[in-house]
């Protein structure tokens, strides 16, 4: 049901020019068989190890200039926001383009930053689900599968370090997030935290000391809390 509903929320869109690639692992649910009928739809089927391997696999079979990746239980916001994403491509030929994130279940939005900035790539970058990428960024190579639970970051911060992509904000909400999947789990929110440690001092070296004490001084996990709050 959240496979047919995901894929729904594309198919509504009033922008008509896309692909959908569902990549399935072996499922025996039925779930294929409950997916509409249209052209548009792609499915493979391919034994995978995780993920982000069966992201890098999806990959190889999108025709597409720009990528979104959706997970099943996540919809796109509205009929409109396809068409809104390519204005802001047109308008800016941005390689990453990317959105504000409604979280399902909170009435509260999730804004994007305006500019991907040191401090940004740190702390909090926006998440998959409201990211277009231009497909030559998955040219060179694909999520670094040794990062099971935050190979979406770690990409994100190789395309800007290492590939020196340009980036666009929309303001306007991309996606509707399930949550409660797969990397917040209570024991990969431990392997999230070191794999973030990971990534940053890689990507940003001695930085991280005094963004780490920023949060320190701002009481950042509080008022993460806070906003994730349901009250």
């Amino acid at each position: 049901e959240e496979l047919s509903a995901t894929v729904q929320s594309v198919l509504m869109q009033n922008y008509e020019d896309f692909e959908i690639i569902i990549k399935d692992g072996g499922s025996r649910d039925g779930s294929l068989e409950k997916l509409p009928e249209d052209e548009r739809i792609k499915v493979y089927r391919e034994e995978d190890q995780s993920i982000y391997d069966a992201m890098n696999q999806a990959i190889r079979y999108t025709t597409g200039d720009y990528l979104l990746f959706l997970n099943c239980g996540d919809y796109l916001a509205d009929a409109k926001v396809l068409g809104r994403i390519v204005k802001v491509i047109c308008k800016t030929g941005a390689d990453i383009v990317y959105g504000d994130l409604r979280r399902r279940g909170q009435n509260a939005v999730i804004v994007s930053p305006e500019a991907i900035t040191d401090f940004v790539c740190y702390r909090n970058i926006p998440c998959h689900q409201v990211c277009f990428y231009h497909k030559r960024l998955f040219a060179e190579r694909g999520y670094d599968l040794t990062y099971p639970v935050r190979a979406d970051y770690e990409h994100f911060l190789w395309c800007k370090y290492e590939k020196k992509a340009s980036f666009a904000h929309g303001d306007f909400v991309v996606a509707e997030y399930e949550g409660e999947g797969y990397s917040e789990t209570k024991e990969n929110l431990k392997k999230a935290a070191g794999e973030h440690r990971r990534i940053t001092g890689k990507y940003l070296g001695k930085k991280c000391i005094l963004y780490r004490g920023i949060m320190i001084v701002t009481l950042q996990p509080i008022r993460k809390k806070m906003a994730e709050s349901r009250l």
